[in-house]
């Protein structure tokens, strides 16, 4: 019997340490994109914004995994916005009118990330592809120039209110700072434990309508928005000690 004891212990330690393996629930994650910055705004006749002049942009991102459905994160992104009436021959008067402008973008920005499948946790179980959705605030930082030398004044007239609001304009200083508030969803798939591709639409809210320069002489009862799309790649920190969890 005393000899018995020591072996089963010693056999039940070798099978535990086979049928369980040790491993860190992930909590931070860092991410890289690339995609396309629209505006949205006066000068363009679209629904979805001014899809003739898109732009490239990229983001870099941190995240903090909160629960199994939520996180925040962190990121600081770069993009330019551009609008061009005389891109647009309908209505007639986008290509006399011929308002020009273009900004850079830097976005420093934070948000809630909602895992619909509420998976953060477990990067090990399926489904692979995830839906998700974000919602957070930004300060972007811009450089507006516009350009309103191409406008055709015998076309409008001097009593037009595309002239008199342009005087009213170009004497109104246009936004270098200005705080947006970026509503995204997304899709997530995950390649292996640590790391994923994203694709993700992002809309922002601003607070001005003088992100294209314009606003009295284009349409002053609306703000300006602009919308990125983006594909990119996750990488999620999982250490080699934590939890033991067991092997199958």
């Amino acid at each position: 019997m005393k000899t018995i004891l020591p072996i089963t212990v010693v056999f039940l330690s070798v099978i535990s340490s086979q049928s369980f393996a040790q491993f860190s629930i992930p909590k931070y994650e860092i991410g890289l994109s690339v995609g396309g910055y629209v505006y949205q705004g006066d000068l363009t006749p679209g629904r979805f914004g001014s899809l003739k002049t898109i732009r490239p942009g990229f983001s870099l991102s941190g995240a903090r995994l909160l629960s199994d459905v939520f996180s925040v994160r962190a990121n600081i992104s770069y993009g330019r916005l551009v609008g061009n009436e005389s891109l647009y021959s309908h209505p007639e008067y986008r290509q006399q009118r011929n308002f020009k402008f273009s900004t850079p973008v830097w976005e420093l920005g934070a948000s809630v990330v909602y895992n619909v499948f509420g998976t953060n946790l477990r990067p090990s179980e399926r489904p692979r592809l995830t839906p998700y959705i974000t919602a957070g605030v930004s300060i972007a930082f811009l450089n507006i120039k516009r350009d309103w030398s191409g406008v055709n004044t015998s076309y409008f007239g001097e009593s037009s209110t595309v002239i008199t609001g342009l005087a009213t304009d170009t004497t109104h200083r246009t936004p270098s700072v200005l705080p947006v508030v970026p509503i995204g969803v997304g899709l997530r798939y995950s390649i292996n434990d640590r790391w994923a591709a994203t694709v993700e639409t992002s809309y922002r809210i601003t607070v001005t309508d003088y992100l294209d320069g314009f606003s009295d002489a284009a349409n002053s009862g609306q703000k300006d928005y602009y919308h990125s799309t983006s594909i990119g790649i996750v990488y999620r920190f999982i250490g080699s000690k934590g939890i033991k969890c067991p092997k199958f």
